[in-house]
């Protein structure tokens, strides 16, 4: 009797001893799935959080844009409105085609390869974009010689631009031109390569 009541007692430790085990073994079980889905739930937080991060990014250099929009920009922005030439009447972009790509000579208005090459780009953009859009092409030249002479020069050039830009399909009534001459200029009028930069068309994308 003694050694089946001690057998039962074995029997009851060892399952006892088996629970406890199972149950630990369980608890790290557990664990370790807490642990896993923790990892899981803080790399989707990340991810969501790196996401958040990328669009306020996009959000402040769209706002940067929007902030650095040129002053002659929005003149012609306000041109376009108040002659009813706009759908929107919201800014897109701008082109700045400075002597490094349109080449104009000193006292020029002829379009060099480069520039014929420059705004075949700048009219296929337009057309893969397929949007109603109008342009405002700006005249610059560098300081060399009298306001209404560089006046007359900055016309030409842009007038030339538009042209150009009507030769390969860009409807005539969609862009104006206006000379500034040498006004607002961005580089050094005392340096060659200052006033070779000042020398330069401005393309105002507005829809």
């Amino acid at each position: 009797m003694n050694r089946i009541r001690t057998a039962a007692s074995w029997s009851l430790f060892a399952a006892a001893i088996l629970v406890v085990a199972t149950g630990c073994a369980t608890k790290k079980y557990v664990g370790r799935q807490v642990d896993a889905t923790k990892a899981e739930v803080n790399q989707r937080v990340d991810g969501v959080q790196s996401q958040v991060e990328a669009n306020q990014s996009k959000l402040k250099e769209h706002d940067q844009k929007i902030a650095k929009i040129s002053g002659t920009a929005q003149e012609a922005l306000d041109r376009a409105i108040a002659a009813g030439k706009l759908a929107e009447g919201k800014f897109l972009y701008e082109t700045v085609l400075t002597d490094s790509k349109v080449h104009f000579g000193f006292d020029q208005s002829k379009l060099s390869d480069e520039a014929t090459a420059a705004l075949d780009d700048f009219a296929s953009k337009l057309k893969s974009d397929n949007a109603n859009v109008y342009v405002e092409i700006q005249g610059y030249t560098d300081s060399i010689g009298t306001d209404e002479y560089n006046l007359k020069l900055g016309q030409e050039r842009a007038e030339a631009v538009r042209r150009y830009l009507n030769s390969v399909g860009v409807p005539l009534n969609r862009m104006s031109t206006i000379s500034y001459g040498k006004t607002n200029p961005i580089a050094d009028n005392s340096t060659r390569d200052g006033r070779s930069e000042n020398r330069r068309v401005v393309l105002v994308v507005l829809k």
